[in-house]
């Protein structure tokens, strides 16, 4: 797991294309210590396994299925990618729970200054509109946002500068693609309602339906909706 609290960004200073695959050498601006053969790391919010390491970078892998999901099968020889090992037990929280699993590809519409900040508008496919919710977290190239306003397939997040000068987001542009992640907790519960786990009737699987159906009624009336 991930926080979206990006660490560094690190340079990809090799790439082997190898059909849909990828291997990628990574040279983090500023060193990780105690890099593991194996260990998580996010990379623009993919998370990926460490194959081989030497003190100044690090090999990693990507499959077909991650770079057909992704913007990485677009990353060339020095390009600058958002980095975040995984969470330790025990760490802050500084943002939200973040998987690594991208689940689309948005893309920024425009990029207006607010002040020190910028608000971002991006579209994204209205298949995952029902998990992206005004005030809630979104992932976007790994970075932990929260959303301003969205509609059923656009959202806009605010980014403050610590963020704009820590990240590359600062080289996204009108058109710029960027990995997407929903809040897994969205995930979670939209699938419930799709399986009938969750419906008017009842929790399915009960004994006896036994207790309060839970309906979108109920959600409103205990104010989760």
């Amino acid at each position: 797991m991930f926080t979206g609290i990006i660490q560094c960004t690190g340079i990809l200073s090799g790439v082997v294309r190898t059909g849909d695959e990828r291997r990628f050498t990574i040279r983090p601006a500023v060193p990780f210590s105690g890099v593991q053969d194996g260990e998580s790391i996010a990379h623009n919010g993919v998370c990926l396994s460490v194959e081989s390491h030497t003190a100044e970078d690090y090999v990693v892998y990507a499959s077909a299925e991650t770079v057909n999901r992704s913007t990485l099968g677009s990353l060339s020889t020095g390009d600058e990618v958002n980095l975040e090992r995984a969470l330790a037990l025990g760490d802050r929280l500084g943002g939200h729970l973040v998987s690594g699993h991208v689940d689309c590809v948005a893309r920024v519409r425009r990029i207006i200054s607010a002040g020190s900040s910028v608000r971002v508008e991006l579209s994204y496919p209205a298949a995952y509109a029902p998990e992206v919710i005004s005030k809630g977290s979104v992932c976007l190239d790994g970075i932990s946002l929260t959303i301003n306003d969205c509609g059923r397939d656009s959202l806009q997040v605010n980014v403050i500068p610590d963020t704009q000068k820590r990240t590359a987001m600062r080289h996204w542009r009108p058109g710029t693609a960027v990995n997407m992640e929903t809040d897994v907790i969205g995930k979670y519960v939209r699938r419930l309602f799709q399986c009938g786990v969750v419906r008017d009737s009842g929790m399915a699987g009960s004994s006896a339906g036994n207790g309060p159906a839970i309906s979108h009624e109920f959600l409103r009336q205990n104010g989760f909706l």
